[in-house]
């Protein structure tokens, strides 16, 4: 009984370790589960972000499954378009690089600013000529790996989508968009300091009207070699940038502008004046002689001197350019408006006096007639010289027609009455100071001269007596008139006294002058003769 209860006692612990190791065994089995589940559950968003991501895999991976030799082919594509596209980038930081010197004031040191001026320059021509040739490069590299598809479709889109946009800034030939402006900023700097050194160095002297007796030491003062060189410099590079014109408004803008105020002194408010504002040409008698004067001084001192100028600083670029700036100078400096104060002048009404008011205005002009010729001579002082030639007709026409008239004049006063008291007419006394005037060293050359043009625009010869001919004619033609007034008088005492008065005047005041020489001996002796029968 003992002996079997005993084993049945070992049969049960035996079972209950069983149990009690398969519940240990169930209770890590429940634990792992868990883990597991866990496990599972943080898994879940990796795995979904995987399966998201394995198209883009599968697209970077694609090219390792493209034809081998696609792929082998395809490093030297890259290559060839990469070797420019470096090289163009490589010259892009070269021109940011400069941009600190390109934007500092050219005046502190102009021969390095021009010498990084040019290297942009360069780099610009270098940009411009390669950058469409690398452009070429990367679309081909594209085309491609396009066609062989051995690159990402979505990557391949955004680089042709770039090129586009390269492309046409490329291709709208803008030159903005390959310095950023850099270029534009450093020329407007320059043209800057093109003005500073003009303005700077064109300083008018002072002068006043009295001191225009010692013209020859009045001059502006010329612009140093110096700054002519630094001019000529500043000029070589707007040039090579397609600035000439600009160089040139600033160049007559400063020049002009420092003549008239050399004239300015000189008081040439006289050269606006109309016709209405004066009576007759005596009344501005004055402002003839000075126009002369004024004249000369401009032509032969101010427009020389920039004559000179212009040839200097521009004479590298040639002949049309710095005789079309000088033309622009003069113009606006106001050579034109000399030109039309005589032009005014020959538009008055026609008297004695203007006669030898435009041979003034004639000798003046015949004085810088050299002159006119070698500053004005170019095509493009077609204004000025037109403006002369005009002037010069109009003088010579005038001169002409009032001394051919003078005799005319004098026939149609011998219709008037004698002075009632018996004194000498004004006529014969102002007719023979005016010819005296004309056969004097001051006007018989001019006056023959105009004369000798006038004959001949009418193909007409000029007879070398045809002077002193007509004065001879008009003095005789007084004697009639003489006559004629002496016969007027009612009272033979009266009348007597009237021609006692004219002959004595003849003789006593042509005596000795140019009319005297031209009449003779004879022809003075003959009115002493009558001036002593008058009288007795």
């Amino acid at each position: 009984m003992d002996q079997s209860a005993s084993g049945n006692d070992c049969k049960n612990n035996f079972c209950i370790d069983k149990l009690i190791a398969a519940r240990k065994s169930l209770k890590l089995s429940l634990e792992k589960s868990r883990t597991l589940g866990l496990a599972l559950e943080k898994a879940g968003p990796r795995l979904e972000e995987i399966s998201q991501r394995l198209p883009s895999l599968e697209a970077a991976v694609r090219p390792i499954r493209a034809d081998q030799d696609a792929l082998v082919a395809v490093g030297g594509h890259i290559n060839r378009a990469v070797g420019p596209a470096a090289a163009v980038l490589k010259v892009f930081d070269a021109v940011h690089g400069l941009e600190k010197s390109l934007l500092s004031d050219p005046s502190n040191d102009l021969p390095g600013y021009l010498s990084v001026l040019k290297r942009l320059e360069e780099a610009l021509r270098f940009l411009g000529d390669n950058c469409g040739l690398a452009i070429q490069w990367l679309e081909d590299i594209i085309e491609y790996l396009e066609d062989n598809r051995v690159a990402d479709g979505m990557y391949l889109s955004n680089l042709k989508t770039s090129l586009k946009g390269l492309r046409e800034l490329q291709n709208d030939g803008e030159r903005v968009h390959l310095d950023g402006g850099l270029l534009d900023a450093a020329l407007d700097k320059l043209e800057k300091e093109f003005r500073r050194l003009l303005t700077e160095h064109s300083v008018p002297l002072p002068m006043s009207a009295p001191s225009l007796g010692e013209q020859a030491c009045i001059a502006p003062s010329p612009l140093p070699v110096t700054v002519i060189q630094k001019l000529q410099a500043i000029l070589g590079r707007l040039i090579a940038n397609n600035r000439l014109e600009k160089c040139i408004t600033i160049y007559v803008e400063v020049r002009s502008s420092n003549v008239r105020a050399s004239l300015k002194a000189l008081d040439l408010d006289y050269l606006e004046i109309s016709i209405s504002e004066f009576n007759n040409v005596q009344s501005i008698e004055g402002y003839i002689e000075q126009w002369g004067k004024h004249l000369q001084f401009a032509v032969k001192h101010l427009l020389e001197a920039e004559f000179n100028l212009c040839n200097d600083v521009f004479e590298r670029i040639g002949l049309d350019v710095w005789m079309g700036c000088f033309a622009k100078i003069a113009a606006q400096a106001g050579i034109l408006a000399f030109l039309q104060f005589g032009k005014t002048i020959t538009e008055s009404k026609k008297e004695p006096i203007k006669l030898l008011k435009l041979l003034d205005i004639f000798a003046s002009l015949n004085k810088l007639r050299l002159d006119f010729n070698r500053l004005f001579g170019g095509a493009a002082c077609i204004e000025i010289q037109n403006l002369t030639r005009d002037l010069i007709k109009r003088v010579i026409d005038g001169a002409a027609e009032i001394f051919w008239e003078i005799f005319v004049q004098v026939e149609l006063q011998r219709q008037s009455p004698p002075p009632q008291d018996g004194s000498i007419p004004k006529l014969v006394s102002t007719i023979t100071d005016y010819c005296n005037k004309l056969l004097g060293d001051d006007y018989r050359p001019i006056l023959t001269q105009v004369l000798v043009i006038h004959q001949s625009w009418k193909h007409k010869k000029f007879q070398e007596m045809i002077l002193v001919n007509e004065v001879s004619k008009i003095i005789k033609a007084v004697d009639l008139n003489l006559d004629t007034w002496m016969k007027a008088y009612g009272d033979t005492t009266l009348s007597c006294l009237f021609a006692m008065n004219c002959h004595w005047h003849l003789y006593k005041d042509l005596k000795g002058t140019k009319v005297g020489e031209l009449m003779g001996d004879s022809w003075l002796k003959e009115h002493e003769q009558y001036k002593e029968y008058y009288s007795a």
